[in-house]
C-alpha cells in the first residue's frame, strides 16, 4: 500500500511515462497533471474542474493546464488531498524545446514562448506544492533543466535561457526551504532518448543518448528518503553524448 504521494509534472510525455513508472514501482501513489482535452497551447484563464482519472498503469490523471495558477492550485489539492498519502515529491518536468535563429533573428514571442513553456510550469506546480510539503514534514522537489543550461549551443537562446532558469530557481527553492525540510535539486540530461528525439535526428548515435529509465531511476532517488542530505545540487545525466 502506498503511504506518499508525488505530483508528476509532464508525467504523460517521453520522459514522464518512465518517470511515473519508477515511483508506482516504488509504491508511490502517483498523480499525474494532463493537458485538458482538447487544448493544443496553454490557455489564458482558468477551465472547468474535472474529475481526477485512474489510469490502467497505476497513475492518477488530472486534466490542468499548467500555465494556470488555478488549475495548478486544482491539481496539486488532488495529490495532497489524500490524508493516508501525503504529498512528499513533485517531479517539474513539464516543458518543450524550440530551436531557432541567432538571438538578433529571434521573435520576442518566440523567446518569451520558451519561458512559458519551461519555467512557468515548473513555478506554479513548485509554489502551490510547497505548503503541503511543509504540512507534510518536508519532502523533495525535483526539477529538470537541461545540460544545455551549463553548455549553450546557438540557435537556442530561449530554450538556454528558460532551461537556466529553472536552475537558478530550483536553487533558490533550495536554500528558502532548507531548514524546513523541503530539498530541491536538478537533473540536467543531455539528449533523451525518446521517439521524438529519434525522429527529429535519426541520423545520430543514438546509443550515446541517455535512456529515460536512467533518468527515472535519479529523479527517484532524489525523491526519496536515501537522498536526505543531497539538496541544491544540479545532477549530470548525459549518458554517452
Amino acid at each position: 500500500m502506498a503511504d506518499r504521494s508525488v505530483l508528476i509534472s509532464g508525467g504523460a510525455g517521453g520522459l514522464g511515462g518512465a518517470v511515473s513508472a519508477a515511483f508506482v514501482a516504488a509504491g508511490w501513489r502517483v498523480v499525474v497533471p494532463v493537458r485538458p482535452a482538447g487544448g493544443t497551447e496553454p490557455a489564458t484563464g482558468p477551465g472547468p474542474a474535472t474529475a481526477p482519472e485512474q489510469a490502467g498503469n497505476g497513475v492518477l490523471r488530472v486534466a490542468a493546464d499548467l500555465t494556470d495558477p488555478e488549475q495548478v492550485d486544482r491539481a496539486v489539492r488532488v495529490a495532497a488531498g489524500d490524508a493516508g498519502t501525503p504529498l512528499r515529491a513533485v517531479v517539474n518536468l513539464a516543458g518543450g524545446y524550440a530551436s531557432g535563429g541567432l538571438v538578433h533573428e529571434t521573435p520576442v514571442d518566440d523567446f518569451d514562448r520558451m519561458l512559458l513553456r519551461n519555467l512557468r510550469p515548473t513555478h506554479l506546480v513548485t509554489r502551490s506544492a510547497l505548503p503541503h510539503l511543509l504540512a507534510a514534514g518536508g519532502g523533495s522537489v525535483v526539477c529538470v533543466a537541461s545540460r544545455a543550461a551549463l553548455a549553450p549551443f546557438p540557435g537556442a537562446a530561449g530554450y538556454v535561457t528558460s532551461k537556466a532558469a529553472v536552475l537558478a530557481f530550483a536553487s533558490a527553492v533550495a536554500v528558502e526551504y532548507r531548514q524546513a525540510g523541503v530539498r530541491c535539486n536538478t537533473v540536467l540530461p543531455s539528449v533523451i532518448d525518446t521517439p521524438a528525439n529519434r525522429a527529429a535526428q535519426p541520423n545520430a548515435d543514438h546509443s550515446r543518448w541517455v535512456a529515460p529509465a536512467e533518468i527515472a531511476a535519479v529523479i527517484r532517488f532524489l525523491a526519496s528518503d536515501e537522498s536526505a542530505p543531497t539538496s541544491g545540487a544540479a545532477i549530470p545525466v548525459y549518458g554517452r553524448a
